[in-house]
């Protein structure tokens, strides 16, 4: 059999899924490939990939999808690492500067400026340094990694999941697994397993990680982040894909 190709985000929040993929059997029949969500989302928009965990702004952009699997990127409340940092309150915002690496965190956060927080700023997609910005109105769409111990950095912080869930009452997915095309049942079912295992030792894994002194990562993979793709988050799913639509 040809092997599956995958394409995984490569932040700290996909690495349970990396280590269940990485010790179970399903590593021999799959090509992995390890990117930022943007070209992840990229690769199965090109079919370069035949299952991406890719940003769910995404699924707009393919003609055929299924999800192919029951595990997500998503969380029930603040997620600590998708963010709107702003040099002033949201309120008073006049530009905010997107994140070249993201597609749903940048729509989330048009569809809370507009639905939510009810403004209009310029959005700037090409800033030189998007996180940075001596303008007292200017804010920052930031994801990632890369905002790890950074909340102190910035006058006003706005953790994007945590304002969707006041905007709408329930979780956010930023991130699922799709496939371009069908997959076999059987791969599928092993892959899930593969997942599973993943999260299931999530304790071994944090012993494998670095220590961050400015940011508590058991917090983050054990609480902050939710995996489950619950029917609720299904249900925030096609709800964010209808805001999307009509930004």
């Amino acid at each position: 059999m040809e092997k599956i190709r995958i394409s995984a985000v490569s932040y700290t929040n996909t690495k349970p899924f990396l280590y269940g993929i990485q010790n179970s059997a399903i590593i021999d029949q799959i090509d992995l490939s390890l990117d930022i969500p943007s070209d992840c989302a990229q690769k199965l928009i090109d079919d370069k990939v035949d299952v991406g965990l890719i940003p769910v702004a995404t699924i707009l952009n393919l003609p055929q999808w299924e999800i192919v699997s029951d595990y997500c990127i998503g969380a029930t409340g603040p997620v600590n690492s998708v963010f709107v940092f702003s040099n002033c309150e949201i309120k008073d915002v006049k530009i905010v500067q997107l994140d070249p690496q993201s597609r749903t965190s940048n729509n989330l956060a048009c569809v809370l400026l507009k639905n939510w927080w009810k403004i209009k700023p310029q959005l700037v997609t090409e800033a030189d340094d998007y996180a940075q910005s001596a303008d007292p109105n200017t804010a920052f769409v930031q994801i990632g990694d890369r905002t790890f111990g950074k909340k102190a950095q910035y006058p006003f912080v706005y953790d994007l999941a945590e304002e969707w869930q006041k905007l709408t009452g329930l979780p956010f997915v930023f991130a699922a697994w799709i496939a371009n095309k069908p997959i076999p049942k059987e791969f599928a079912d092993e892959f899930n397993e593969s997942l599973k295992f993943g999260l299931d030792h999530r304790a071994e894994l944090l012993k494998e990680l670095p220590h961050r002194p400015d940011f508590d990562l058991e917090d983050y993979l054990m609480h902050k982040l939710d995996f489950n793709l619950t029917e609720d988050k299904k249900k925030a799913l096609y709800l964010f894909l209808d805001y999307i639509k009509a930004l």
